[in-house]
C-alpha cells in the first residue's frame, strides 16, 4: 500500500486541531462572557459549518479563494501561495468544518465553570489571566480536551470540503477519504476495504483514548474532593 494519504491525512488532521485548539479556545471564552443577543448571533456564525453540508462549505471556500476570486488571488501574486489543489489548503478546509465541535463543547464546559473558584483566586490579588490559566483551564480540561479529540477526528476523515478544495493527486492531495472513494470508483473495492479499515483502527484509537482520559479525570476530581472532604472534617474536629 502506498502510505502516503495516512501521512497526509495525520499531518493535515494534527495542524487544523492545533489551529482549532487555540481559536476554539479563545472564542468560547470570548462568547460565554458576551451579552445574551451578541452571544446568539455570534454562536450561529461559528457553527454555521456543523449543519452545513460538507460540500457546501468547499464550494464556499473555493468563492473565496479561488485563484480568480479577489483574496484568491490576492494571495497568489503578494506572496505566491495557491489555496486550491494543493495539500495544505486541505488545512484550511479541515480547519473549518472541525472548529464548531471544538468550540461547542469548549463553551459548555466555560459556561458549566463554577466562578466561586475565580472569585476565590481574585481576592487573593490573582490576575484574570493567572486565574484563566490556572483556575478555569484545569477545572475545564475534560471538555477542552473532548473538543480537541472530536476535531481531530471530523478532520481525519473529512471528505466533502476537501475534495471541493483539492481535489485528489497521488502523492499530493490525496488523503484517506479521497483514496476510498477513488478506489471505489475505479472498482477497486479491496483497495478501498483495506483503507476503510485503516480508518476504523485509528477512530477506534482516538475514541478509547477519549474515554480513557475522560475516566482518568473524573477519578482526579473524585480524590481531589475526597481529599477536600477529609480536610473539612478534620478543620471541624
Amino acid at each position: 500500500m502506498d502510505w502516503y494519504p495516512l501521512y497526509n491525512s495525520v499531518r493535515i488532521a494534527a495542524v487544523s486541531t492545533v489551529a482549532v485548539y487555540f481559536l476554539g479556545i479563545f472564542l468560547a471564552n470570548v462568547v460565554a462572557k458576551a451579552p445574551r443577543l451578541v452571544k446568539g448571533v455570534l454562536d450561529v456564525i461559528l457553527t454555521l459549518p456543523l449543519v452545513l453540508p460538507p460540500t457546501v462549505v468547499g464550494y464556499l471556500l473555493l468563492v473565496v479563494f479561488g485563484p480568480k476570486r479577489v483574496l484568491g488571488a490576492w494571495l497568489l501574486e503578494t506572496f505566491s501561495i495557491k489555496m486550491t489543489m494543493v495539500w495544505y489548503a486541505a488545512i484550511l478546509a479541515t480547519i473549518v468544518v472541525s472548529f464548531p465541535l471544538m468550540y461547542r463543547t469548549t463553551r459548555g464546559a466555560f459556561e458549566s465553570f463554577d466562578e466561586n473558584l475565580a472569585d476565590a483566586a481574585r481576592t487573593l490579588g490573582r490576575s484574570e489571566t493567572w486565574i484563566f490559566w490556572h483556575v478555569k483551564m484545569p477545572y475545564c480540561q475534560q471538555g477542552i480536551v473532548a473538543g480537541a479529540v472530536l476535531a481531530f477526528a471530523r478532520a481525519l476523515g473529512e471528505y466533502g470540503a476537501t475534495a471541493m478544495l483539492c481535489g485528489y493527486t497521488p502523492g499530493s492531495t490525496a488523503t484517506v477519504s479521497t483514496t476510498v472513494y477513488q478506489l471505489w470508483r475505479t472498482g477497486d473495492d479491496a483497495g478501498a476495504l483495506a483503507w476503510v479499515m485503516v480508518n476504523l483502527a485509528i477512530s477506534a484509537v482516538v475514541l478509547l483514548a477519549m474515554n480513557w482520559f475522560e475516566g482518568r479525570s473524573k477519578e482526579k476530581r473524585a480524590t481531589a474532593g475526597a481529599g477536600r472532604n477529609a480536610a473539612a472534617a478534620g478543620g471541624a474536629r
